[in-house]
């Protein structure tokens, strides 16, 4: 009862610690506001403090207060609870998604608002300071500029504070300890997308802002005066310059086509940030610093303590390569730390790399394995590929000594509750290594069913896509679940599609035979006629030792119960499928998904390529629109790569 009453105190203390906030960041543009700002400045000058400590306690203070309030409130709260069907049925429209497209990906209701209201703030903040510019407008003495140049140097000015309100919210998607967006129920792998988004909106003002006003200076010609001049006072616009370059240099090593192929160039690219933040603070001053600095000391605070809990290094307990050129570590783990399913960790291989750190998705479960987890690495890239190389050379040397090789871990980092248990149905959708948060997902349900935890458990049916046959080994930790247990007991139904190759000749036909017809009609009539003397004279032998010694005749019971036992396990086989040459009809998958497990809420989990969660998100779109339709499906994106 206490437990439950300090949380919601805390709630109401997040709730109006934030409502202050937003409001702050819509007056500050307001004439009204800085009238009252510099009167408050001014009383604050005669204070211990200063207008420094006013400005920290009224623009930096909030949002630092947020992260570490947020951050007790999570560690209090219960993991495992579930909302209720009333907050499921709310929330369901408008975490579906509205708008699919290949450029901008999947898009939900509420991601479309949040998207809309942060351009209509923009919007309210460029208009708020350009029209009190253009009412006072006054040249300035050092430049000789008419009314159309002055004008457009005010207009690049404001672009410049954009891209100063979206520094300010840069790097807040991005804490993975103190994690704002947590309080959201937003991941940190899913909350990546909205620092990509914010960064490019940032480098797009700031680029119109420097670029503009060069153009200004051209024309003007005043631009080999300014252009390279560190002022003593004022804005210093050489390091606004270097700022800039620094700047387009991390968000051009950040695009998908660099990210992916060279992870390198833009993990260590990316650490140019500090030198990024260095000259802003010099170019734009100390007073436009205070709005920005909470994201800098949050995520200064957050990578101190990451750093402090990866500290103490282990080792890999054990190590499988799979043919599919995907790699299994084992580490240790302490018995007392759980996690919830599609949690993620982060891991450094000193002997690979001193700097760089790699996510992954944790596929076990922290009730069934309590002193160890496991994760699932693709060798893609050059780290990775550099892993399972030495991890081979040394199994192929002397045995396995993998457990030789030093490993640093941070995290887990995952979801406060378990989500999912609140459908129906669950539709867990794959394709390649993204098959890896679903595994922790289906071992935690298997768990529950065991031990009888959760009295009513989601079924769940598995589509996972594959281009080779080999992948499919990939499923062999929950190997068990799907061919160990009855059909009438098993939450699973698995359908495999393998895409780049059709099904064996032997699978399919017979293979054709080169010698005559005639020569194996023979053999097979040869055969048929010696395997029945055979039987027949076994049988009389059998009978007379029977008569003679008065055995009971148990033989026909054990092959009663032989044929029982795998006539269960040719049923288990059964319900699942695997299908060759092709990939899966989600429109099909859809229509016969309520037949197959039944439900009206049911939850659509996608893990996979871009153009996977398209598919499904089309189809789930399709399937809102249609409002009489009873089977609600609500979809869902887990991100398995940054």
């Amino acid at each position: 009862m206490a437990n439950s009453t300090l949380l919601v105190a805390l709630k109401i203390l997040l709730i109006l610690i934030f409502a202050a906030w937003v409001s702050l960041w819509l007056l500050k543009p307001t004439q009204l506001w800085t009238r009252k700002w510099k009167a408050a400045e001014d009383k604050a000058r005669a204070t211990v403090f200063g207008y420094y400590g006013l400005n920290f306690a009224v623009y930096t203070f909030p949002p630092i207060a947020l992260a570490i309030i947020g951050s007790f409130y999570l560690n209090l709260k219960p993991r495992e609870s579930v909302r209720s069907r009333k907050g499921r049925k709310l929330t369901a429209g408008f975490s579906n998604p509205l708008v699919v497209n290949t450029l901008l990906g999947v898009l939900s209701t509420l991601e479309i608002l949040a998207v809309f209201l942060f351009i209509l703030f923009l919007a309210w903040n460029f208009y708020a300071r350009i029209s009190n510019d253009f009412k006072n407008l006054k040249a300035a003495k050092s430049l000789m500029l008419n009314s159309w140049q002055l004008k457009y140097l005010k207009v690049a000015t404001r672009f410049g504070l954009l891209a100063e309100v979206c520094l300010a919210f840069l790097l807040f998607p991005i804490l993975r300890g103190l994690a704002l967006f947590r309080l959201l129920g937003i991941q940190f792998e899913a909350s990546v997308r909205y620092h990509i988004w914010l960064g490019t909106a940032m480098i797009f003002f700031a680029t119109f802002h420097g670029a503009s006003t060069l153009f200004v200076w051209g024309v003007s010609h005043y631009i080999q005066e300014e252009i390279w001049e560190w002022q003593k006072t004022g804005r210093i616009y050489l390091a606004g310059e270097i700022c800039l370059v620094t700047g387009l240099v991390i968000w051009i090593t950040s695009l998908p086509q660099i990210r992916r192929k060279q992870f390198e160039i833009f993990y260590y690219t990316h650490h140019l940030y500090m030198v990024f933040l260095v000259f802003f603070l010099f170019h734009a001053g100390d007073r436009h610093f205070y709005m920005v600095f909470p994201g800098i000391f949050l995520f200064g605070l957050d990578k101190l303590l990451r750093i402090i809990q990866s500290r103490p290094e282990t080792c890999i307990l054990s190590a499988r390569i799979f043919p599919s050129k995907a790699i299994e570590l084992i580490l240790p783990k302490d018995p007392g730390l759980k996690y919830t399913p599609t949690s993620i960790i982060f891991v450094k291989v000193p002997s690979i790399s001193k700097y760089e750190w790699h996510s992954f998705s944790i596929t076990s479960c922290s009730r069934v394995d309590e002193n160890t987890m496991s994760i699932m690495i693709k060798s893609e890239g050059s780290w990775t590929s550099s892993l399972s190389h030495m991890i081979q050379t040394r199994q192929e040397s002397d045995g396995d000594q993998t457990t030789y090789i030093p490993i640093a871990v941070e995290g887990p980092y995952g979801p406060v509750s378990m989500d999912y248990l609140r459908y129906d149905s669950l539709l867990l959708v794959s394709g390649g290594i993204g098959i890896t948060p679903f595994l922790s997902i289906i071992q935690e349900l298997a768990s529950s069913q065991k031990s009888g935890i959760n009295k009513f458990l989601p079924r769940m049916q598995l589509i996972y896509v594959v281009k080779k046959s080999q992948e499919i080994c990939l499923l062999n930790s929950i190997s068990p679940l799907i061919f160990g247990q009855p059909a009438e007991k098993c939450l699973l139904k698995v359908k495999v599609f393998v895409t780049q190759e059709e099904q064996s000749d032997a699978t399919k036909n017979p293979t054709k035979e080169k010698t005559p017809s005639w020569v194996v009609d023979l053999l097979i009539i040869s055969s048929f006629i010696m395997a029945l003397i055979c039987s027949i004279f076994v049988a009389l032998v059998i009978r007379w030792r029977r008569l003679k010694k008065q055995i009971l005749p148990t033989l026909q019971k054990q092959s009663k119960a032989l044929e029982k036992g795998s006539t269960q396990a040719s049923d288990a086989l059964e319900e699942h499928e695997i299908h060759f040459g092709g990939r899966p009809n989600f429109e099909d998958i859809f229509a016969k998904f309520p037949d197959e497990k039944g439900g009206s809420d049911i939850g659509v989990l996608v893990c996979g390529p871009e153009t996977m969660k398209e598919s499904v998100a089309s189809v789930c779109q399709k399937k809102c629109g249609a409002k009489k339709q009873k089977p609600n499906f609500s979809f869902h994106s887990l991100n398995f790569t940054l």
